[in-house]
């Protein structure tokens, strides 16, 4: 049911005064649907509250603008119009601010979600492991002469298992490196922590990098830095 024409010239005026600019009866009426108003209906209130004097209008060809009425908006003088450009210039200092640090939020999200999660490290190091073990006790047997292999052969076996010792080094360090960040400054206890995500290291499976980087043969070692 549509409001009654009272009501629908005060909804019209009160809307023409809130946007205080040119409008035609389109823009009006698009914008008054959510009043249930029909484009007559707000022509009409247009016309009706022009008549009355309550807002004024141009004509532009067979188009009418209507615009609120000056004279009921104070007009700010020197002083507060001074103030008002100040207040202005603050807000939108603060909101440059404010899109800065949006950005460096965004941009930290980004390289947080390019790096491994702690459970994908987990899972790479696990598999590291199982790979260095196998070539470990391939590397031991080769050693023994249980078979005899060509020297190309032993090279691309080494090779490999020295390839794996190092993708267990950087991966060793890569976990220690986000462990650390975790857990710094942690309130809760860390073993505990460390128990209730399963987390083992080395040491405590028994495993020792060291050990088995002694394996490589010398000269095919690298630094501990590298």
């Amino acid at each position: 049911m549509a409001p009654k024409t009272d009501n629908t010239e005060a909804i019209v005026l009160n809307f023409v005064n809130e946007q205080n600019r040119p409008l035609n009866t389109q823009n009006a009426a698009d914008a008054l649907q959510k009043f249930s108003l029909k484009k007559t209906a707000v022509q009409k209130a247009l016309d009706s509250l022009a008549d009355a004097g309550k807002i004024t209008f141009k004509e532009y060809g067979k188009q009418k603008l209507y615009i609120a009425r000056q004279d009921q908006f104070e007009i700010p003088n020197t002083e507060e119009l001074a103030l008002m450009k100040e207040e202005n210039a603050k807000l939108q200092e603060q909101v440059q601010e404010k899109r800065k640090t949006i950005s460096e939020v965004e941009s930290e999200i980004k390289s947080l979600q390019s790096n491994l999660t702690l459970e994908e490290i987990q899972e790479k190091d696990a598999k590291l492991r199982k790979e260095v073990k196998e070539m470990e006790e391939k590397l031991i047997k080769l050693r023994e002469g249980v078979t005899l292999v060509r020297p190309e052969d032993k090279k691309a076996v080494e090779d490999m298992y020295s390839d794996k010792i190092n993708q267990w080094r950087k991966r060793k360090r890569m976990f220690r490196d986000v462990w650390d960040t975790v857990t710094e400054n942690f309130p809760r206890d860390i073993k505990e922590f460390k128990e209730e995500l399963g987390v083992e290291y080395d040491e405590d499976v028994g495993l020792s990098l060291q050990a088995y980087s002694d394996l490589i043969p010398h000269g095919k070692k690298r630094g501990r830095g590298q």
